[in-house]
């Protein structure tokens, strides 16, 4: 017997978990005031600027990162064509950051967010596996980088 869920729970539980990464806390996995967003406006250029390591990329680097990765897998959602994508460019490219360039930064994040937000809105159709799949793995993929940059506040926050 195969068993469903209902779209609206599927998709509640969804819109809660991407907000939650990104903007506002729901408490069901992070801590209120440490969601990506939030997170980042305690943090100034010259701290997103430090590669935390030896190793390791700046927090410029890994917002960045997250943007082309929203970018990337919108493509993906919406069915368009990616051509070959260089995931290690940004991590080779990408270190210093003016504190305009930090604030623009910053705000790409958030207009893709948004952007994002009103795909996931406006989709009508979630009885798609790279759909569901696209979705989840946004969510997961900005958690992990989340706590990435969190980690490294640690060390930068001293």
């Amino acid at each position: 017997m195969e068993k469903t869920i209902l779209q609206k729970n599927f998709l509640d539980n969804l819109f809660s978990f991407y907000d939650e990464a990104f903007e506002n806390h729901h408490g069901i996995f992070l801590d209120p005031n440490t969601s990506l967003l939030p997170t980042l406006e305690t943090v100034s250029a010259q701290e997103a600027s430090v590669p935390v390591g030896g190793k390791c990329a700046s927090l410029a680097a890994q917002v960045t990162h997250v943007i082309f990765y929203l970018d990337v897998l919108e493509k993906y959602f919406l069915k368009q064509e990616v051509s070959k994508v260089d995931w290690g460019e940004i991590w080779c490219t990408v270190e210093k950051v003016t504190p305009e360039e930090w604030e623009n930064l910053k705000d790409r994040l958030r207009q893709t967010y948004q952007r994002i937000n009103k795909l996931f809105h406006d989709t009508d159709n979630w009885d798609d596996e790279d759909v569901i799949g696209g979705a989840l793995a946004i969510i997961v993929h900005t958690a992990y980088h989340l706590g990435e940059i969190r980690q490294a506040l640690c060390a930068l926050k001293k």
